[in-house]
């Protein structure tokens, strides 16, 4: 009979820790969604203010009518929408002979791609603009995307999860005559979908939040990402944080929609390669 009572007390303060912990975390983005819907003047009074007097919208009308939001968020889908297509692509086709085939020297090969996982990003940046300058790339949208169109986390993500494929299941394609292209995507794949899908989700948010990498290789300033563009208002209107806030907040209305529609496979597939 006593146990219920500290069962309870147990549980009350394991969630009131986990509410303040969440709290915490979100803090930032709180604190920019308040900016947002004051007024100018309240974000640098003193002290400063925390929560609005009242909701006003005017940050968000004034900073939609100032900037072409519909050609930055438009320019975003599309970065968007390829990387994660070629990331999906590459990293699947990477990963897939790394798990299932066995050849001498695959473990060596993986370790190799792992190790690179050490070097800093910013460290291939110079690497990176002569070879897409050499491409013939530059202002291109493919310009911004194929330095990310793979990683290595990616492959290391991809591989934990075709590694969890029933070897029976390319066993029975072999019997039935099916190549091994026609394996990989219509056996194994749609096993996988898990996995695909957090990547899927780490590269959307990656991509949409490209910032100094398109202001360096586009030369068009409308071509540029929404997290890009956003520039703009910290160069002109470095007074006016609210319109900075609200422009925050618009770029990153895509982000929840996208996580809340694909969150059930997210959790899925970071449990899986976990567990992998």
């Amino acid at each position: 009979m006593r146990r219920k009572p500290l069962r309870f007390t147990k549980s009350l303060l394991l969630y009131g820790a986990l509410i303040l912990l969440a709290i915490f975390m979100m803090g930032p983005f709180l604190w920019i969604l308040s900016v947002s819907l004051m007024p100018g003047k309240n974000v640098f009074s003193s002290p400063p203010a925390i929560f609005p007097t009242f909701i006003d919208f005017d940050n968000y009308v004034q900073v939609w009518n100032y900037m072409d939001f519909p050609r930055y968020l438009m320019n975003t889908v599309i970065i968007a929408l390829m990387g994660v297509v070629m990331n999906i692509f590459f990293s699947c086709l990477t990963a897939y002979p790394l798990a299932v085939f066995r050849f001498k020297g695959r473990d060596l090969i993986f370790a190799l791609l792992v190790m690179t996982m050490i070097i800093p990003a910013a460290a291939g940046m110079v690497v990176n603009y002569l070879t897409v300058k050499a491409l013939g790339l530059m202002g291109g949208f493919l310009a911004v995307v194929l330095p990310s169109a793979v990683t290595v986390f990616n492959i290391f993500l991809m591989r934990q999860a075709f590694m969890g494929m029933p070897h029976e299941l390319r066993d029975s394609g072999k019997v039935d005559g099916a190549s091994e292209f026609r394996i990989w995507l219509q056996l194994s794949l749609p096993i996988v979908k898990p996995a695909i899908a957090v990547i899927g989700l780490l590269e959307f948010q990656g991509m949409w939040n490209s910032f100094l990498w398109p202001m360096i290789v586009l030369n068009d300033t409308k071509q540029y990402p929404i997290a890009s563009a956003l520039s703009f208002l910290n160069g002109q209107f470095a007074y006016n944080f609210g319109w900075i806030a609200a422009g925050t907040v618009i770029s990153v209305i895509p982000i929840i929609i996208v996580f809340l529609c694909t969150q059930k496979y997210y959790m899925e597939g970071v449990s899986g390669a976990v567990k992998g």
